[in-house]
């Protein structure tokens, strides 16, 4: 998208204040306009209309990013790989599904962040397993948890807690401990100059926010939603249709409206739901078993 060139971007000669100002000055959408300019790009591939959708969401990116600081890299860069996940996420973003480019965004976003940091991080042999990738993004919360807030190393029974709460071994913990015990930026530095500037505090993330977690959280969301597409095609084109719009939509369509639409009683197009879903199950059950994952009823 070459259309991107011109976003701003943080840098260390402008300053993430500059940025944080700057972004600020692009209006948000309402869901209306977020579709029609999806549509445009999905449809038309409209520059103009991808730009708008980035533009609105630079807020988002920096919000997310802001989570992750404290790694020892610089904020402004990982601002840009946030921008990056951002960039995907409008690319792949398929307004029909009937969810909020947002909520689809965060993903693209996060993991773009946490590829970033785990990249930047491979000279000191992270690892690559479920458990060291838990453990990068967790200590400072598990620490807090047990009150282990003083820097240095952390005491025996500490220890064996954090080892025990995150499935690694104490040895993992003070390698990673002693890893991330590099100093952070003040988070009480003000973003503006104006009156009622805000504090880079108020750009975090929840504080019971997950980071490994919904890494892992993403990764089962993508499985399971690439199940469902292909769980799709054992659908007919009216029972699909039908179980989109009556199961999958925010605003399911009415029986009375569909029956309209198709020429039929509601009660048929009840019974087409009905099927629709007790096949989609069926094949969905059949594909997540060699995966591991559970189907809800």
């Amino acid at each position: 998208m070459s259309t991107y060139a011109n976003l701003p971007a943080p840098s260390p000669e402008q300053g993430l204040n500059r940025y944080m100002q700057e972004i600020r000055k692009f209006p948000l959408l309402e869901p209306e306009e977020e579709y029609m300019l999806a549509k445009a790009w999905a449809d038309r591939q409209d520059s103009k209309a991808a730009h708008r959708l980035v533009t609105s969401h630079l807020r988002l990116a920096a919000k997310i990013a802001m989570g992750y600081r404290g790694y020892g890299l610089p904020q402004a860069e990982v601002i840009s790989e946030a921008n990056v996940g951002l960039m995907q996420a409008v690319k792949r973003f398929d307004p029909e599904k009937g969810f909020r480019l947002a909520t689809y965004a965060m993903w693209w976003i996060r993991a773009s962040i946490q590829e970033y940091i785990l990249r930047s991080w491979s000279l000191v042999k992270l690892g690559t397993t479920s458990a060291q990738k838990k453990l990068f993004f967790n200590l400072r919360k598990a620490k807090a948890k047990v009150g282990a807030l003083e820097e240095g190393d952390l005491r025996p029974e500490n220890l064996a807690q954090i080892a025990k709460d995150l499935s690694v071994s104490e040895q993992d913990v003070i390698d990673m401990n002693r890893r991330l015990s590099g100093s952070d930026a003040s988070l009480n530095a003000t973003v503006g100059s104006d009156e009622g500037s805000s504090q880079w505090q108020d750009w975090l993330e929840d504080e019971d926010s997950d980071q490994a977690g919904a890494y892992e959280e993403k990764d089962e969301f993508e499985t399971r939603h690439a199940l469902l597409t292909q769980a799709m095609s054992v659908l007919n084109d009216r029972e699909k249709d039908v179980l989109i719009k009556r199961r999958l939509a925010d605003e399911p369509v009415t029986l009375e409206e569909l029956s309209d639409s198709y020429g039929v009683s509601r009660e048929r197009i009840r019974q087409i739901e009905v099927r629709a879903f007790e096949k989609l199950q069926s094949r969905m059950r059949e594909l997540a078993k060699g995966k591991g994952l559970a189907v809800p009823a």
